[in-house]
């Protein structure tokens, strides 16, 4: 599926495009960015009896504003109470990178990060937190399938070989099932 434009009104869209391409596809966990939580909540929601493992992935603590959470604690108790796992750590393209970026203008993290971009923010999203979540354990190192979007709700999905953040080039992108054109 391609969206003509990106951002939070292709949400709903992307979400049953996962959910139905991981239960036709048999595939057994699903790894979801969310800031705030409220994409991370739908996605809960609709895997509800469906067998399929959730993993939120959120920023770390400190992402915008020093010390802060952005994550909605209650929302992330609801994500809990529908089965899925929040996971809140460090981002894997921008972590102590971003600190060297500020002495040098750029870091090698960098240019990762925007080669993906260039599928769109929501594919490096995607490879970044199936990363992220491999990191934590949430995951096994297996096919599973990456939701993200470009700055507010889901826009982005892939079907993604996971691996954890050392292993960052064993990560493969198997398929691109939803994406927008323009971004």
């Amino acid at each position: 599926m391609y969206f003509d434009k990106a951002g939070e009104h292709n949400t709903q869209d992307t979400l049953r495009i996962a959910v139905e391409e991981a239960g036709k596809r048999g595939i057994s966990h699903m790894v979801v960015a969310s800031t705030w939580g409220d994409t991370g909540l739908k996605a809960a929601k609709l895997l509800q009896g469906k067998g399929i493992a959730l993993a939120v992935v959120s920023h770390n603590t400190g992402f915008s504003q020093e010390g802060v959470q952005e994550f909605d604690q209650a929302t992330r108790a609801q994500i809990e109470k529908l089965g899925g796992r929040v996971y809140t750590g460090t981002m894997v393209l921008r972590n102590l990178g971003t600190a060297i970026r500020s002495l040098q203008s750029y870091s090698q993290q960098d240019l990762v990060a925007h080669t993906l971009r260039m599928l769109g923010q929501g594919m490096k999203v995607c490879v970044e937190i199936v990363a992220m979540a491999a990191d934590a354990g949430l995951i096994p190192c297996e096919d599973v399938i990456a939701v993200a979007g470009t700055g507010r709700g889901a826009d982005t999905v892939a079907l993604i070989r996971a691996n954890s953040s050392n292993n960052f080039f064993q990560i493969k992108v198997r398929e691109i099932l939803a994406k927008p054109r323009a971004f």
